[in-house]
């Protein structure tokens, strides 16, 4: 038993439950055990009744990967780029048409984070509770027509009202999709996969600046009467009201009840979840008690910290981006083209880290390492007084900043178990990183041209933030993983343990089934990814 549980101590933490003598270590600390007792610890079986050998996995991986990312990674490429848009409008006349001041500019932009992150968690419940296909093309559909009312205001009022409206219906989104991929992927194929669906954002980085160049838009001030302003926002809203329409047929509903697959993939799908410790993969009955262990979880609380320090520098940095290129002495054409090579760069960027942090682990010294990059962009962007290398120190904060926010959500998915309480935690994640969009869209000051060294300065202080928080999750994580080695959790199990009473604080349980189930990434046996 001994040599059992030293060598589940070194395996790593996604095959934790995989072996029924790795559950007999960590939770039965004796030498004799019967055989009805070895049945009650083994994991229940998904349809034990369904024969799937037949099955190849790595061909079912891909048939996943094509039916969910790709989509998904567009609906967020619009998602993104209908957001910071008002950046490139801002280049073509935005302000003087509507008669706003720079502060103005600045509320317009911070009211959008607002009723953004407010409704990111309610919408991850409803995604629970209703089908992905349903609320996620609604909400899309919906907030594509918000985009395209936005180009006909006449007014600052107007413009404010439809950037709020922007904002609520695009807050399921980003969070959503997060958390439905961590229902499909093993917590060692998740990240990235949340790479690549988030790499859409800086794609839609580059695509703002063609969009705002390319199709003529730039050309069709006048058009209808309406100035090139208003057209970014009528054209890109149209093309996202087709796509929410077209989203409600190819748009995969949760893995147990997915039409495109067979019954023998769905149950490989969450048979292999719940051999990597996802034990509610088959499915979990919403109750208000999976709300509050989210609530109640330091991991919770610090993930949110820790996204911020990744989130604020993000939104100042997309929506500011034309504007800084455009005060290191280039026009707005130019300057918009010269934003697509920066997210290309940053796209490559997050997608290997993305699949390095799977390969390898560790996405806490990832998340480290990356802090340290976009601080020495920004540190060049404070001390520079020259065009081309400031233009340099734009490239690393890109590549510091942008792998950080799949990587964030990916670590601290990997160590929430339970559906409910992942969707919650992922959306009190994300919507506070969000708020903070309010922020750092108000540190960019006109008076502050060209080289915007106070803006520049606070985003240094939310990655100091972000560095920070990393090490302090990573050290707790640790701490408690060490803990579960010396037995420390352990909890009784009604006919194996319960002589030792010292455990009781653990819980009682009539099987590690009913544990696992219970107590979710709080089981003795789960084991915490570094």
């Amino acid at each position: 038993m001994s040599s059992s549980l030293e060598k589940s101590r070194a395996r790593s933490p996604s095959a934790s439950s995989t072996r029924l003598s790795d559950e007999k270590a960590r939770i039965v600390r004796t030498e004799n055990v019967d055989e009805d007792v070895e049945k009650r610890l083994t994991h229940e079986v998904y349809n034990a009744h369904v024969d799937v050998s037949g099955v190849d996995e790595r061909k079912l991986l891909r048939k996943l990967d094509l039916a969910l990312v790709p989509w998904l990674s567009f609906l967020y490429l619009l998602s993104f780029l209908d957001r910071t848009s008002i950046g490139n409008a801002k280049l073509y006349g935005l302000e003087q048409d509507l008669h706003i001041s720079d502060t103005q500019y600045n509320i317009a932009l911070t009211i959008f984070f607002f009723s953004y992150s407010v409704f990111e968690v309610p919408s991850n419940v409803f995604l629970k509770r209703l089908r992905p296909s349903v609320w996620l093309s609604l909400l899309m559909f919906l907030w594509g027509i918000m985009m395209t009312v936005q180009g006909l205001v006449h007014n600052y009022g107007g413009l404010l009202g439809m950037r709020w409206m922007l904002g609520l219906f695009e807050a399921g989104l980003f969070p959503g999709v997060n958390y439905y991929l961590s229902c499909w992927y093993k917590r060692s194929e998740f990240g990235i996969r949340a790479a690549v669906f988030f790499s859409a954002a800086t794609v839609s980085g580059a695509f703002g600046g063609l969009l705002a160049v390319c199709a003529a838009i730039s050309n069709m001030d006048g058009i209808g009467g309406k100035p090139a302003w208003a057209w970014i926002f009528i054209l890109e809203g149209l093309l996202t009201v087709i796509a929410g329409a077209m989203s409600f047929w190819i748009i995969q509903d949760f893995p147990d009840t997915a039409k495109f697959l067979t019954e023998a993939e769905r149950t490989v799908v969450i048979r292999r979840l719940q051999e990597d410790d996802q034990f509610s993969a088959a499915g979990e009955k919403l109750k208000w008690k999976y709300i509050w262990q989210s609530l109640l979880d330091w991991k919770t609380w610090l993930g949110m910290l820790l996204y911020m320090g990744s989130d604020g520098p993000l939104y100042a940095f997309s929506l500011f981006l034309p504007s800084i290129i455009n005060e290191l002495g280039y026009t707005a054409t130019p300057a918009n083209l010269l934003t697509v090579p920066v997210y290309v760069v940053a796209c490559g960027m997050t997608c290997l880290v993305g699949w390095y942090a799977d390969k390898k682990g560790q996405r806490g010294y990832l998340n480290m390492f990356n802090c340290c990059v976009g601080a020495a962009g920004y540190i060049i962007l404070i001390a520079s007084r020259n065009a081309g290398l400031s233009y340099f120190g734009v490239y690393l904060a890109a590549c510091g900043i942008y792998p950080n926010i799949p990587n964030t959500i990916a670590w601290v998915s990997n160590n929430v178990e339970g559906s409910y309480k992942r969707s919650v935690t992922l959306a009190m994640v994300i919507s506070f990183g969000n708020i903070n969009g309010a922020v750092s869209s108000n540190v960019y000051r006109a008076r502050d041209k060209p080289w915007y060294t106070l803006g520049h300065g606070i985003v240094l202080m939310y990655i100091g933030i972000g560095f920070i928080c990393s090490v302090l999750f990573m050290v707790l994580l640790k701490r408690e993983n060490a803990k579960r080695d010396r037995g420390e959790r352990d909890e009784i199990i009604e006919g194996v343990n319960d002589n030792n009473t010292d455990l009781a604080k653990n819980g009682t349980f009539a099987s590690v089934v009913d544990a696992k189930r219970e107590k979710g990434d709080a089981w003795s046996g789960y084991r915490y990814t570094i």
